[in-house]
């Protein structure tokens, strides 16, 4: 089932190499063990740390998405907040996310989390507190796809 609201994803492709490397590494592992299709295996362990990954370690990320995607803006709002200050508590789970939580994204979840609350609160009329979040996400990432258009569209309205 497709979202009816924006969904913005972004490919870090350098990162992806080092998954590659990770599912070969996995291959190999099973190649020595001898067991079952080594490369299906490989496929299935890396799925799997993944979805544990990211269902454990990005909780309150992935429990504020999926609010979102239901049209709870409000309600999102503290899930984002936890994941942020954790993300900041532990900078380098972010940092190196392409390993601890096996994501490829481009984009730092500290800045997806910002930019979801700006957006929760651009839902919610809010368009102040969304400018505000749109800044804090841009001053981590200047070229910020996300803020930036965030901002835009926001100060266009703004200007009106």
């Amino acid at each position: 089932m497709s979202s009816k609201v924006p969904i913005f994803n972004q490919i870090a492709w350098t990162s992806l190499i080092i998954q590659l490397v990770i599912i070969c590494l996995f291959y190999f592992i099973f190649e020595k063990l001898a067991i079952g299709d080594s490369i299906l295996m490989a496929a299935l362990l890396y799925s799997l740390l993944a979805f544990i990954l990211r269902k454990t370690i990005a909780k309150n990320h992935r429990i504020g998405i999926t609010i979102i995607k239901q049209h709870q803006y409000q309600e999102s709002i503290p899930y984002f907040e936890k994941s942020i200050i954790f993300f900041e508590q532990n900078s380098w789970v972010d940092t190196y996310r392409f390993i601890t939580l096996l994501s490829s994204s481009k984009i730092s979840y500290k800045e997806m989390g910002l930019c979801n609350i700006a957006f929760a609160y651009s839902q919610i009329a809010e368009g102040e507190n969304a400018i505000i979040y749109y800044e804090k996400a841009k001053a981590i990432n200047p070229l910020s796809g996300l803020a930036i258009a965030g901002l835009n569209m926001l100060n266009s309205i703004k200007q009106k």
